[in-house]
C-alpha cells in the first residue's frame, strides 16, 4: 500500500480506519497488480492505467466503487452514477464479508470498462478484453 493510501486511511476515525484498513488489504490481495493512488479524493487502484475500484469515507460509511461493478454477474452491489460503476456503503467493519468483496474483486480484474479512454471517446464506455 501506497504512502499516501496509509495517510488517506489513518485520517479517518477510527471505526472508518478500521473498514478502510480491511478494504485497503482485500483490494491488495484481490488485485496484487493493480497500482493504488489517492485519486479524486480517495484510495484507487488501477489496472494498466484503468480505475477499477476505490473507496471513500461519506457520511453513511465507507463508498466501496467498482468502476464496471454494474456488469458483475453477482449479488451485492447497486448503481451507481451514469456510467456502469456499482457500489456498497459499509457503517460497521462486520458489515464486510471478505468472501463477497474477494468475489467482487475477481470480476473486476476480468470485466472492465475502459474508463480510462473516457473523455477521448467522449463519454462513450468501451469494453477491454473479451468478457
Amino acid at each position: 500500500m501506497t504512502g499516501d493510501i496509509e495517510s488517506y486511511n489513518a485520517a479517518q476515525t477510527p471505526d472508518n480506519r478500521a473498514i478502510c484498513e480491511a478494504l485497503a488489504g482485500l483490494i491488495a490481495a484481490g488485485l496484487p497488480g493493480a497500482a493504488g493512488k489517492v485519486w479524486h479524493g480517495g484510495p484507487v487502484w488501477f489496472l494498466a492505467g484503468n480505475p477499477i475500484v476505490g473507496y471513500w469515507v461519506r457520511k453513511a460509511g465507507v463508498q466501496l466503487l467498482f468502476w464496471s461493478g454494474q456488469s458483475f454477474d453477482v449479488p451485492g452491489l447497486r448503481a451507481e452514477g451514469k456510467f456502469k460503476a456499482a457500489d456498497r456503503v459499509y457503517a460497521d467493519l462486520g458489515q464486510i464479508d471478505a468472501q463477497e468483496v474477494t468475489r467482487w474483486l475477481a470480476r473486476a480484474a476480468v470485466i472492465q470498462w475502459d474508463y480510462g479512454n473516457i473523455v477521448k471517446r467522449k463519454g462513450r464506455l468501451e469494453k477491454l478484453g473479451a468478457w
